[in-house]
């Protein structure tokens, strides 16, 4: 793949950027924050290839500020205290100017009051439970609000689900997005004893009990549902056990908020068929801009390997800083920050996601259906729907929002008029 050398990318940029716009040390540094190693490695590296490209096709245009990028790796293998670490050493040894990574809400806030202390900027591309929002991230993945709930409005009112078994990993990604969804269920007229939760640890893999008690939820005869928030490598057990039960979609559907392709590609999908996923972005998305993206993915990974959301999310949120660097004319975290709010980029399914100032993005929900080839028939798609730093479905949440463009406040609370803090300690 050819580059440009830094000078001649810099005689490029400079005859139509103004000479402020040359404020960046080369090369610019981009950190990749994403286990390769351990329970996530199914998931995250993937994004780590995903950003090493991104990187290339930024090059191969010339580069950002009249200097090449950088891709500087770290694993932190899947061990939620050395996210903090590895986002240490590259804030303050490796010296990035940006942070794209993290998976699990674990490792995010782990990574937090690093980023917070040393202001850096991270951009978070994985959907999660909201309730947060600091000044230095960027939460390119779902909020509640654009995928859980609209997923469980799609069981309710299109299935008829009467019954919700949910099914997490035990951490606060799962917690807090269950505490939101029952609370969400009760307010449309599910009974509590009709809402069975469970979590299990990362890396489970004895699925049986647990799928013989989602089962016996429908001896009365109701139709019960599975929302799933499993992540890593214990999908595969789910899957496993279930299709071992003999249970199809027709008999007990689930959505599932952390299975795309990737975890997909290693699965036989023959009796996953018509089970579900909620996302913002599918492969199968019929799309021109889409269409380039997978066959450019296709050709620099081999034909087998897929794209997801998390993918999308970091292609969004890449180009939208490159660009937010570019009208900033420097890579300086705050003057980026302050760049970013309104940011528009076309992405991949149709429409453009927009950066809001609570650092959440708009995008529109798809609902896919799983096939026989471990792609996703798309189902179901809303308009573009801002993301929600916090919950209106928590009494405490509800009172709160996020403006830091206006307000400068993440965690402001409406009824006081007051900033509530501007740290996380969330």
């Amino acid at each position: 793949m050819k580059f440009f050398s830094s000078t001649a990318a810099a005689a490029l940029i400079a005859s139509t950027l103004p000479a402020f716009a040359q404020e960046a040390s080369c090369p610019i540094k981009v950190g990749v924050l994403h286990s390769l190693s351990g329970t996530m490695a199914i998931s995250e590296t993937t994004l780590k290839d995903t950003m090493e490209m991104l990187v290339d096709i930024q090059n191969d245009k010339g580069g950002l500020l009249g200097c090449e990028l950088e891709a500087v790796v770290v694993d932190p293998a899947s061990d939620w205290p050395l996210f903090a670490e590895k986002a240490r050493e590259l804030l303050t040894v490796q010296e990035v100017d940006i942070i794209f990574g993290s998976w699990t809400s674990v490792s995010r806030k782990s990574a937090l009051p690093v980023l917070e202390e040393l202001n850096g900027l991270m951009f978070y591309p994985v959907q999660y439970e909201g309730e947060e929002s600091s000044k230095n991230v960027f939460y390119t993945g779902a909020a509640p609000n654009q995928q859980a709930i609209p997923a469980t409005d799609y069981f309710l009112e299109e299935l008829g689900v009467e019954k919700f078994a949910l099914l997490g990993t035990d951490y606060v990604y799962p917690r807090t997005t269950n505490n939101i969804l029952e609370a969400y269920l009760q307010d449309k007229g599910i009974a509590e004893e009709d809402i069975f939760v469970n979590y299990t640890p990362f890396g489970h893999s004895d699925w049986s009990k647990i799928v013989a008690d989602v089962v016996a939820l429908g001896v009365d005869g109701k139709k019960v549902g599975v929302i799933s928030t499993i992540n890593g490598d214990a999908n595969i057990g789910f899957y496993k056990e279930l299709a071992a039960a003999g249970i199809s979609a027709d008999d007990i559907p689930v959505v599932a908020f952390s299975v795309g392709e990737e975890e997909l590609s290693g699965l036989d999908t023959t009796n996953l068929v018509g089970h579900l996923a909620a996302w913002n972005y599918f492969q199968s998305a019929d799309t021109e801009a889409n269409e380039a993206w997978v066959a450019s993915w296709k050709e620099r990974m081999g034909e087998e390997r897929v794209t997801n959301d998390p993918m999308e999310a970091h292609y969004i949120g890449f180009n939208m800083w490159v660009n937010a660097v570019t009208d900033a004319g420097t890579t300086d975290v705050d003057a980026v920050r302050t760049a970013m709010y309104g940011q528009e980029f076309p992405n991949l399914t149709g429409g453009t996601a927009v950066m809001l100032p609570n650092h959440h993005l708009s995008k529109p929900v798809l609902i896919g259906e799983i096939t026989e080839d471990g792609q996703f028939d798309i189902i179901s798609e809303t308009d573009p729907v801002p993301g929600d730093a916090w919950t209106d479905f928590l009494p405490e949440s509800a009172v709160l929002k996020s403006d830091w463009a206006e307000l400068g406040c993440g965690m402001y609370n409406t009824e006081t008029s007051t900033c509530v803090q501007i740290k996380s300690n969330y």
